[in-house]
């Protein structure tokens, strides 16, 4: 999942003599966040084994991680405001080193509290590379391919999300035999993975230090400054902001237990390296979903192939609650690509129509990504009070809700402002 635009009002306070170099710069942080991110599908299952946590204790890791963004995303706006947007692309990767780095003494110590607290401070600084790079990105070049540019941003990262899993895989399952349970050796098997990806985010910032990138700046307009006007009056982005959360807290929820699942005997009975392999092709599909996607929404209008994706992956959820082996297997990797289009569509429709207050909406969008953080642990409380597979209800009831704002919610107006239909 990439982050949106905050459509703040931002300029460049120079010419771009080499926006190729300068977009291709920016577009390795898309595909750093994208990559850790997913990365937490595979140190879910791996925690969970660590220190035998039960499903709810072990969805802690998507709780600390995605509630960084309902508590950091105001104050990195406010941070970026103070030092700027290179800065807070500098501040947001050292903030990752630093949580990559609690690692080795979380492991050294085994205490799965300080695992959450490294998870929050590195989610901390994925916050802060987020709201740094999104609005670089949208004004550097024409504003008519601002959109145009965000894509390929996104489509970079989802190579992120793909390639994350893999490396989990190769790494934090390479010293550990196939049917080893033992609790240290999983603990410590984290170590030289965060460690060695601390060591690429300081590269990354030295390297973003002493590149000659062209610096923007916030610019309000008076209009925007005196609105008085309520975004909770705009119905199409208060029920648009559900449908974020809920959005987020379905594909982070699925995410999370796809390595568990795929491990179960009844469904494919891998081992956890081989689990955490297929991982990939959940966000790979993805990835495809984007490029097909961005065709389709052009064609055909995007409440419907909103509603549309939304009716399949209900299916697909039903589907793998109700099989075995690999038909169970493939329906819910298959959810990926339906998933690819639902974040920038149900963005885009919340927005539709505010004006002034497009980026006090897009803040409010931003903050529902807490999602990611809520349905996990309400999934793997299901699955501890039931099983696994029956807790796929969660993510169910998410993608019903998704629908119905594709085709009824996104389409309410108020009467302080009319939704354009």
């Amino acid at each position: 999942m990439a982050g949106p635009i905050a459509p703040s009002s931002v300029t460049l306070s120079e010419p771009v003599k080499n926006s190729h170099f300068a977009f291709a710069a920016m577009t390795t942080l898309f595909f750093i966040w994208g990559f850790i991110t997913a990365l937490n599908d595979i140190l879910i299952p791996h925690l969970k084994a660590a220190f035998d946590l039960n499903y709810t204790q072990a969805m802690l890791v998507q709780f600390c991680f995605f509630g960084a963004y309902f508590i950091v995303s105001p104050i990195a706006g406010k941070l970026i405001e103070k030092i700027g947007y290179i800065r807070g692309i500098i501040t947001g990767l050292l903030t990752i080193a630093a949580g990559c780095a609690i690692f080795y003494p979380a492991a050294e110590v085994e205490v799965y509290a300080v695992f959450l607290l490294g998870l929050f401070i590195l989610a901390s600084g994925v916050t802060i590379l987020q709201v740094s790079a999104n609005p670089y990105v949208a004004v550097l070049g024409p504003e008519s391919t601002a959109t145009s540019r965000l894509s390929l941003a996104q489509a970079i990262n989802s190579v992120g999300h793909t390639l994350g899993p893999m490396f989990g895989a190769a790494l934090i399952f390479a010293t550990i035999g196939v049917a080893s349970e033992d609790a240290e050796i999983s603990a410590k098997a984290v170590q030289f993975p965060y460690l060695l990806l601390a060591g690429v985010m300081i590269a990354t910032a030295i390297g973003f230090k002493f590149l000659k990138l062209p610096a923007i700046q916030s610019q309000e307009s008076e209009h925007e400054v005196k609105s008085t006007d309520s975004i909770w009056s705009h119905k199409a982005l208060v029920f648009g902001t559900i449908a974020i959360f809920f959005y987020v807290g379905a594909e982070v929820s699925i995410g999370s237990f796809l390595v568990n699942y795929f491990s179960q005997p009844d469904i494919a009975g891998l081992n956890e390296r081989q689990a955490s392999q297929m991982v990939s092709y959940y966000w790979g599909a993805a990835m495809i979903g984007r490029f097909v996607g961005a065709a389709l929404t052009r064609v055909i209008a995007p409440i419907y192939v909103l509603a549309f994706n939304s009716a399949i992956a209900i299916v697909l959820l039903f589907t793998t609650m109700n099989t075995q082996g690999d038909v169970a297997m493939w329906t819910v990797i298959s959810i990926g690509f339906f998933n690819s289009i639902m974040f920038p569509t149900i963005f885009t429709l919340a927005i539709r129509g505010l004006g002034p207050l497009t980026g006090r909406g897009s803040g409010l969008l931003c903050q529902a990504i807490v999602g990611g953080a809520i349905l996990p642990l309400v999934q793997g409380y299901v699955a501890d009070m039931t099983n696994v597979q029956f807790s796929f209800i969660v993510p169910v009831v998410a993608y019903i809700y998704i629908a119905w704002y594709a085709l009824v919610g996104s389409k309410l107006t108020s009467r302080s402002a009319t939704v354009a239909k």
